[in-house]
């Protein structure tokens, strides 16, 4: 099946489109008539440009208001009709998509619309043109597919079937298993976009609130199968109407585009894919993480944060300015080789642990997200990395397993990283691993980024969250592995400018403790007090939660807070803002699966009354 996208979907001059889909690798475009009419292109020079892409011209787009008007305004109709017959001959498009009418003069009257539609398709055949007419899920009277279905079987005319589209469906929460019913011939074109669950207008949504197959909420790829079996085999297109993708870079978009539709195709199975399209290798889904790797600029602030949470230098990195960090299965590296003008520490790359690093390099590559080039000596083990969409860079590990060069065997132990590696092992600290890193996105890359971890790593994404912020909203999306062994936390930040007010890009990495208590008091007798939680917090606890008197003072002395769900508990506190950087500890009480965002409204207000330090 062939890949396409309505020129719509992305922001810029239709030239600066028609270019960006090309790249991309689409088949085909749909011509978005505002696109045409505010372009100094003449329909032959789309023609023409789309033809030097590579992009046949699948459908033009929207003729709205046509069918089921009263008589005496049918010959306009057919008047405007004609005109727009005439630019779709002079573009080389042959499908005309006709949206079901919603102006109040429609008449709510299937014979009558019927009659009118058949009209239409005599008139277009005329010109070797078929009309795709879709049921807009706020059509006045057609809102339905299988009503437009039952009206285009009354029709009745070679050149006139459908336009399903599967926000228009599942919006309505409709059943899509009816859609089995239509013939494959009858069904013109299929266009596709998902959506987060928002109970608001379906017209505001659509317009404002679509996204690609797999960044929102929509069963998507559960329609596509059902469309299939009807025997479809026309193109896959993308129809999102979006806020963000207005504003965005169109090549940026349009490569996320094809993305989506890469792993819609997988997820629905080999007949969606284009003839001769390589399959993507399956998910290697990781399974730990290996490291978190933090450039600073000058380490003495947050090695020293480190030293008082339990962690040991273990070693240097052979030929760059790294020091490995180590406490249990946690690892943290320092990377004194920060970006120019970093005024402090910032988290520039994850290790993922992976059973299989070169196929995990090959699903990123599949899913067009490059390997970064990286500049290694000849005896450093093999460690791959690709960006994730906020330019994180994912490196795929092996960690000291008999069947892979590790990784940490890169970082040479001197005299005294040793002495103090074996000091810490007697000591048994607390902190056992990374439970969780969070990332704050650029505001226009949350969809993104939601897709390329579900897609190329094969996590689970949970419900999105908006979470109170002093001066603005912090949105919220957690992803995590099936068994919670890797999470991610991916948030963005609306937060208007205010005096003195910091940027609140940060980022930070959760480190999980077997005793939270004890990591408390560890840090406070290092002489690093944790983020200052208010009085107040601990008296709105007490009449949320009866913890008992005793566990009631622990929590306010040592400054912890706390949540719990119907699988358990949360204990966590955070240190103080370095640079974007600071760290959370948290402990998970039987099978607690959240984050404590309850509690992030709190840590939002106390890191804006305390600035961070620089480095």
């Amino acid at each position: 099946m062939r890949r396409s996208i309505a020129t719509v979907s992305l922001s810029g001059s239709l030239a600066d489109k028609l270019t960006a889909i090309g790249a991309a690798g689409f088949d085909g475009v749909e011509i978005f008539e505002n696109d045409l009419v505010s372009s100094d292109m003449a329909p032959e020079d789309v023609r023409r440009r789309a033809a030097d892409l590579g992009l046949a011209i699948e459908l033009y787009q929207p003729f709205r208001d046509f069918e089921a008007v009263p008589p005496d305004r049918l010959a306009a109709s057919l008047r405007r009709a004609e005109h727009k017959f005439a630019v779709m001959e002079r573009l080389g498009a042959t499908r005309l998509l006709v949206c079901s009418n919603v102006s109040p003069a429609a008449v709510d009257d299937d014979e009558l619309a019927a009659e009118q539609l058949r009209l239409l398709a005599e008139r277009a055949a005329e010109h070797g043109i078929r009309v795709a007419y879709e049921a807009l899920a706020w059509g006045r009277h057609v809102n339905d597919v299988m009503h437009a279905w039952r009206i285009v079987r009354a029709a009745d005319h070679p050149a006139l079937g459908l336009c399903l589209d599967s926000f228009h469906i599942l919006a309505r929460d409709a059943d899509p298993y009816p859609v089995e019913t239509i013939p494959g011939e009858k069904i013109f074109f299929l266009q596709l976009a998902d959506a987060p669950s928002l109970p608001m207008d379906v017209l505001y949504w659509s317009r404002h609130y679509r996204c690609f197959p797999g960044q929102g909420d929509l069963d998507v790829a559960g329609l596509v199968r059902h469309v299939l079996r009807t025997g479809y085999a026309g193109p896959l297109s993308l129809e999102v109407f979006n806020d963000i993708f207005r504003q965005a870079a169109a090549m940026r978009t349009a490569r996320d585009a094809m993305r989506s539709l890469i792993a819609l195709e997988e997820r629905v199975g080999s007949p969606a894919a284009p003839a001769g399209s390589a399959v993507p290798p399956r998910p290697v889904v990781p399974s730990g993480f290996a490291f978190a790797e933090l450039a600073v600029p000058e380490k003495a602030e947050v090695s020293g944060v480190l030293g008082a949470l339990g962690f040991v230098r273990t070693g240097t990195h052979r030929g760059k300015p790294v020091e490995l960090w180590e406490q249990g299965e946690a690892r943290v590296l320092l990377n004194s080789g920060a970006p120019d003008g970093a005024d402090g520490p910032v988290l520039n790359a994850i290790g993922l642990e992976t059973p299989d690093p070169a196929a995990s390099v090959k699903r990123a590559e599949a899913l067009l997200s490059p390997v970064l080039p990286r500049l290694r000596d000849p005896d450093d083990a093999p460690l791959d990395a690709v960006a994730a969409p906020d330019g994180t860079e994912l490196f795929f590990c092996r960690t000291a397993r008999p069947d892979h060069l590790s990784w940490t065997a890169d970082f040479s132990k001197n005299r005294r990283d040793a002495a103090s590696a074996v000091s810490a092992a007697g000591a048994a600290g607390e902190i056992t691993h990374i439970d969780h890193i969070a990332l704050t996105q650029p505001w226009h890359h949350l969809d993104e980024a939601s897709l390329f971890y579900r897609s190329v790593l094969g996590l689970r994404p949970h419900e999105s969250l908006e979470l109170p912020d002093p001066y603005g909203l912090l949105r919220s999306r957690a992803m995590s592995t099936e068994d919670g062994r890797v999470r991610m936390a991916l948030n963005v930040a609306y937060v208007g400018a205010h005096d003195g007010g910091p940027d609140v890009g940060w980022q930070h990495v959760a480190l999980a403790s077997r005793d939270i208590a004890a990591t408390a008091r560890r840090i406070r007798a290092a002489g690093h007090e944790p983020l200052a939680v208010p009085g107040n917090y601990y008296d709105d606890l007490e009449s949320r939660h009866d913890l008992g008197a005793e566990r009631h003072r622990l929590l306010r002395e040592l400054g912890l807070l706390y949540d719990r769900d119907e699988h358990g508990e949360f204990l966590h506190f955070y240190t103080v803002t370095t640079g974007r950087v600071f760290f959370e500890v948290v402990q998970r009480v039987g099978g607690y699966r959240g984050y404590g965002a309850v509690n992030a409204p709190v840590r939002l207000a106390a890191q804006h009354a305390r600035p961070s330090r620089p480095g």
